[in-house]
């Protein structure tokens, strides 16, 4: 591994992740480069604020460069919401939470069965009309499981009923779905690069299907998990009969359960392409650019644990620096990783604000001055 140490007139690349429901990776990044020039002024830091595909995203590729742009559209209980995606040389960035979240429910509210990613559709489709002719699409935080059928609609699909009328907006309405025709799609889908960015690679239906392993963040009960689950096998078994053999195997694809399966409504009906997130963000970002110039990398979020290694930003950072031989640093509100494990993910240390402050509440409150702190403790220990 390389040493995590830096001159005192080296160069520090800061590429950490929000600390979620604390901070944003911007802000992340605003404390430790204050923290560090305060300890060692003659240490350069550069910042380049990082995310996976989901919540934080479109303000990570703004921070980066890309211009925010905002949109009205209808959100996951069909209320209007203003969502924004960024653009830059004709490559949008589009973030479904931004659209069909769970950031826009009220506290404590769920609509399991009838949350739409309508929403979404719509947030790409004012995409297309900016001028993105590559969209790379971030999928997590959703409040939705409805196979990405809303989103199919919004942009022109027909999902019609016994009567010929669209199908309600939600998971649980598919059931009702008799016959769907994808060729009213939009005409410049079928002109642009989709590339799906995103964490997890579930299928869309079974025991580790959408449903069944996501559902229940999002409200879903018992029997509302058989419901969904059931209604998006219908759904897929309906498309089949639309589309062809084709249906079943991107059921199957990895990618297709996330996001309340709005994966699988990108593969089969934008020809989306399935990337680990934090991979095609980092191009995006332009972080191998970035790292050209780095003596030590500082990653992070807010928990580093198992998830950490399967996708999340920190390893996907670590990943990188560590091909070119570039030392990495993390930090993180709560740590639960093991040395062994962190060493073996390209990083040499983590710094936890609980070893500062135990209380988890104060902690969070309180990130940002603790970020500092620790970023002067960083300096302390590994500028020679």
């Amino acid at each position: 591994m390389a040493d995590a140490a830096v001159s005192e007139t080296g160069r520090v690349l800061i590429a950490a992740d929000k600390f979620k429901g604390s901070l944003t990776a911007v802000q992340v990044a605003e404390h430790l480069t204050a923290g560090l020039r305060r300890a060692a002024p003659g240490v350069r830091v550069e910042s380049l604020p990082v995310a996976d595909g989901g919540d934080g995203t479109v303000d990570a590729a703004v921070a980066a460069g890309f211009e925010r742009r905002e949109a009205e559209v209808t959100g996951p209980l069909g209320a209007p919401v203003t969502a924004a995606f960024a653009l830059r040389d004709g490559t949008a960035v589009v973030e479904m939470a931004e659209a069909s979240g769970l950031r826009h429910l009220p506290r404590g509210v769920f609509a399991p069965l009838t949350a739409t990613t309508y929403g979404t559709g719509e947030l790409l489709r004012a995409a297309l009309d900016a001028g993105a002719r590559t969209i790379v699409f971030g999928v997590g935080g959703s409040a939705t499981t409805d196979g990405g059928a809303g989103m199919l609609a919004a942009l022109g699909a027909r999902l019609l009923d016994i009567d010929g009328d669209p199908v309600p907006l939600g998971g649980g309405p598919l059931r009702e779905l008799v016959s769907a025709d994808l060729t009213t799609l939009d005409p410049r889908i079928a002109e642009t690069r989709v590339i799906l960015a995103g964490d997890v690679d579930n299928p869309l239906t079974g025991p580790q299907g959408a449903a069944a392993v996501y559902g229940p963040q999002k409200g879903a009960g018992e029997d509302d998990v058989a419901t969904l689950d059931a209604a998006l096998l219908h759904y897929a078994e309906v498309l089949e009969k639309a589309i062809g053999p084709p249906a079943a195997e991107y059921a199957r694809a990895p990618g297709a359960g996330a996001a309340g399966g709005i994966g699988y409504g990108a593969l089969i009906g934008l020809g989306a392409s399935f990337r680990p997130g934090i991979e095609i963000m980092l191009e995006v970002l332009g972080f191998g650019p970035a790292l050209e110039h780095a003596d030590l990398v500082i990653t992070g979020e807010g928990a580093l644990d198992e998830q950490t290694l399967h996708g999340k930003a920190p390893a996907g950072v670590a990943a990188a620096a560590r091909a070119r031989g570039i030392g990495v640093i993390a930090v993180c509100g709560r740590l639960a990783l093991t040395e062994a494990a962190l060493r073996e993910a390209g990083i040499a240390r983590a710094y936890a604000l609980t070893e500062l402050e135990p209380d988890t509440a104060r902690c969070i409150a309180e990130a940002g001055p603790l970020l500092e702190r620790t970023a002067q403790n960083i300096a302390r220990d590994v500028i020679r």
